[in-house]
């Protein structure tokens, strides 16, 4: 006598959380990044790490850089816009950007819907709204991502490579550089000092 089969159980995908670098993790790139997951699933990975900038490159400077505004317009752009940073966002395509920012700004067919009011927008035209100031609430800007080919970020996790937990849009948009992995782990009751290399998930 056959039983009934139990269905498969969907693959736990995590796009929408924040990857934690553990103190394992030994790729330099990555040490003590806090990576925001943009997408993952069968097919692969991919985010943006949160507090690395690119050197003392500000956004005003870039938008310049890219004939997205004009040099006479650079004072406007910095009480405007200063206050956003550049961000490292990883080795892939680096000179390429990305901006993360709230769900009060979409591109048709251009703007990716990510999870909890969180968005992901890779043409010029987001950087021309934010420099004339019709772009979102709340942005960040990415040079580069990180990615991960099929199953390689599992397996990094199961590698003690990565903590998950829940993104925090606050964290994203309103947190210092230097200060975004200590409030993170801090977050999820995690205390940096006492973080040994053994994996756990929040």
């Amino acid at each position: 006598m056959q039983t009934p089969s139990s269905p498969k159980a969907e693959p736990a995908y995590l796009d929408g959380q924040f990857l934690v670098a553990m103190p394992g993790l030994t790729d330099a790139r990555f040490a003590r990044s806090v990576i925001y997951l943009c997408a993952h699933s069968a097919d692969g990975a991919m985010g943006i790490i949160l507090n690395k900038a690119v050197g003392n490159l500000s956004m005003p400077d870039l938008l310049i850089q890219l004939d997205v505004a004009k040099e006479a317009d650079a004072i406007r752009l910095r009480e405007r816009v200063g206050h956003m940073p550049v961000l490292m966002g990883g080795p892939v395509d680096a000179k390429r950007g990305f901006v993360l920012h709230t769900d009060d700004f979409h591109i048709d067919q251009s703007t990716l819907i990510i999870d909890d009011g969180i968005c992901l927008t890779a043409t010029v035209d987001i950087l021309r709204a934010i420099a004339n100031g019709d772009g979102p609430a709340s942005a960040v800007l990415a040079l580069g991502y990180a990615g991960w080919q099929p199953g390689q970020l599992e397996n990094e996790i199961l590698a003690n490579g990565w903590l998950t937990c829940p993104a925090d849009p606050d964290l994203i948009f309103n947190t210092a550089l230097d200060a975004k992995y200590e409030r993170t782990l801090r977050g999820i009751g995690v205390d940096p000092a006492m973080l040994s290399v053994t994996a756990g998930h929040a």
